[in-house]
């Protein structure tokens, strides 16, 4: 190949490598132009539009210690007494609620006689549920009494039985580990039992 024509090969080929590169380099310019966008979700916060999604659902299991599980169980134990007992000490509550106003206007032979017969009624409608309650149920009852009526338990067996009859039924609340007089403190040792409560009277419409 002579020289002349070797130089006009060269340029020939440097001139096709020139435009294949600028092709190269439109087709890629292109691409670019056309993907540079990501469609995403948004969110308008504060005026500003923030991409946003919803990332999927993380469960995130751990084992309870031996004091959390031992709170556990003790916290579902109130809670399954409470469910169990607090109808019945809403319905003592109404009845106790009455028998207080009408005692009021009421003295001796009248007042021992009313006396009497409510308590035939409340023997008649609270004696089987009551007596298949454990000893446990049995103090978380007294603490619900206590809630509906503003009495201690102490207090309502006093006024309608006599002091007496109060004192002995206090020794043997005593054995049992309870106490008739016991208050109910809703935002101190009682918290818990009045959140339970509350969520009872959601579930079944009482109103607390």
């Amino acid at each position: 190949m002579r020289p002349p024509l070797k130089r006009l090969f060269f340029k020939t080929l440097c001139l096709l490598l020139v435009i294949l590169c600028t092709v190269k380099s439109d087709t890629s310019f292109a691409q670019v132009a056309i993907n540079d966008t990501v469609l995403v979700g948004a969110v308008v916060y504060e005026g500003d539009t923030i991409p946003a999604r919803t990332l999927y659902t993380v469960a995130v299991y751990g084992h309870l210690s031996g004091s959390a599980m031992s709170a556990y169980a003790k916290w579902t134990r109130l809670r399954n007494a409470i469910y169990v007992t607090y109808p019945y000490a809403k319905r003592a509550g109404v009845v106790i609620n009455e028998m207080n106003k009408k005692l009021v206007n009421l003295t001796g032979s009248e007042r021992k006689a009313y006396i009497k017969s409510r308590e035939k009624d409340l023997k008649r409608e609270f004696t089987d549920p009551l007596t298949n309650l454990s000893v446990y149920q049995g103090r978380v009852l007294m603490k619900l009494i206590n809630r509906e009526t503003g009495n201690n338990c102490y207090e309502l067996i006093k006024e309608y039985k006599g002091g007496l009859t109060a004192r002995f039924w206090q020794t043997v609340a005593f054995f049992f580990s309870s106490d008739l007089k016991q208050p109910y403190d809703p935002t101190g040792d009682d918290a818990e039992m009045e959140k339970i409560v509350l969520e009872v009277c959601r579930m079944y419409g009482y109103k607390s």
